[in-house]
């Protein structure tokens, strides 16, 4: 079995959710929980291992929430320029035998254990070491992706406020996709109102 580990990216700023120069909205409850709650136990009960949690914007908060959880946490100080530098934060901070990250989004709650193992599953199942492994429903493309280590070089040399996705669609990449039949990899919470219809939906 290829060693996969989970990266969740907590480091942002929460800016259109309206949360307050020290606040974030991943402290926001769902179903009786803050959402950084519900991203890190589908991390901690799937078969990725370890987690990593980068954190930046309202650390204290964040790491207060996950007190005492199975994982292990790097600060990214320079959170403000981005989404790429979570991402390199995150990746550079794993251990050198994992062979695959699953990179989850913290504003993501609905996703769960099975997502997760879903992709470390095809993952493994590839005849040769994929690059990546990106969730698919209905022909459209979600989160979290698996990226495999092949890529963390080049994870490396990102900028800006911007994930893997560029990467992932350059010609000639082996890039594996894998039908999830879940709403839940098309789901963010950026904003209060998404929040509150989120809590109207009896189920996803």
């Amino acid at each position: 079995m290829r060693k996969v580990a989970a990266v969740i990216l907590a480091a942002g700023q929460s800016t259109r959710f309206g949360a307050g120069p020290e606040g974030t909205k991943l402290a926001a409850g769902l179903d009786g929980k803050p959402l950084i709650c519900h991203v890190a136990d589908a991390a901690l009960v799937s078969r990725a291992h370890p987690v990593c949690l980068v954190t930046g914007h309202a650390e204290e908060k964040i790491l207060s929430l996950l007190a005492g959880m199975d994982l292990f946490s790097v600060h990214n100080g320079a959170y403000a320029e981005g989404l790429s530098s979570s991402l390199k934060a995150g990746i550079a901070a794993l251990p050198p035998d994992v062979r695959g990250a699953v990179i989850l989004l913290a504003d993501m709650p609905l996703v769960t254990p099975e997502i997760i193992d879903q992709l470390i599953a095809c993952f493994e199942a590839a005849p040769a070491e994929a690059e990546a492994v990106v969730p698919v429903r209905e022909g459209r493309h979600g989160n979290p992706v698996l990226i495999g280590r092949g890529l963390f070089p080049e994870i490396a040399k990102l900028s800006g406020d911007r994930g893997a996705g560029g990467l992932l669609k350059q010609a000639g990449r082996a890039i594996l996709e894998c039908s999830i039949d879940d709403a839940a990899i098309e789901i963010d919470v950026d904003t209060r109102p998404a929040l509150n219809g989120l809590k109207r939906l009896p189920s996803v």
